[in-house]
């Protein structure tokens, strides 16, 4: 398959590492010049249009495209709705935060069922088991990795333990492939607070309340505080 990338050389690389060689890639840095490769490829991959879904109207006039929109922080109906025109092409919500993608299931949000067999025969061409899962904000799996990161941070926060005892113990005991403060690291403290923000506005669950700590951090890392 040709496969376009909208997004940065991180999202390129995971796109290769997770479907192999056998597919040529492009990547476009923005919307505007992916555009005009939307006729050239069979599936896009835009990791990007959580951050400015005023792009949407890229997707107005192509019907024929087939595109899987990164919807961790904003959900495919919330993206589909704000737009004031109509959106006739295939789209499908993934989950796109950084180290996510890379993974044996591909977590999938349908906007209707009436596309869910397009999206088994895309799955197939790209050899990649998926789950069809709730258009939420958050997703499944960046909601329980993030969560798990802001309750590591209460613990820090409150004193029980240190960040390497706490990635520690998270890893001897349940497994997992990074502690709480690696996972945070790798996937950006940035993506872990919007996301966290975005599922407590959706849900009003003081679960997702977001730790003093963590967001203190947040601020200092986009530099205002």
């Amino acid at each position: 398959m040709n496969i376009l990338v909208i997004g940065e050389a991180q999202h390129w690389d995971e796109c290769k590492a997770k479907f192999g060689e056998k597919h040529t890639y492009h990547q476009a840095r923005g919307h505007q010049e992916a555009e005009s490769s939307f006729s050239k490829n069979d599936v896009v991959f835009d990791f990007v249009i959580d951050e400015s879904p005023e792009q949407m109207e890229v997707y107005r006039d192509h019907p024929g495209v087939i595109a899987f929109l990164n919807t961790t922080k904003i959900s495919l109906l919330e993206l589909v709705t704000a737009f004031a025109g109509a959106i006739p092409c295939t789209l499908y919500g993934f989950n796109g935060l950084p180290t996510f993608l890379n993974r044996d299931i591909l977590e999938v949000a349908l906007l209707n069922g009436k596309n869910s067999e397009e999206l088994e025969r895309v799955c197939n061409e790209l050899q990649t088991k998926y789950l069809v899962i709730d258009d939420r904000v958050g997703m499944v799996t960046p909601r329980i990795i993030c969560m798990i990161i802001n309750e590591a941070y209460f613990t820090f926060q409150e004193g029980t333990a240190t960040r390497e005892d706490i990635d520690m113990g998270m890893k001897l005991g349940t497994n997992y492939p990074y502690g709480p403060f690696e996972w945070c690291e790798r996937i950006g403290i940035r993506h872990v607070f919007e996301l966290l923000e975005a599922v407590y506005e959706d849900t009003k669950d003081e679960r997702y309340k977001i730790c003093p700590l963590l967001k203190k951090e947040y601020f200092n890392s986009i530099g205002t505080v």
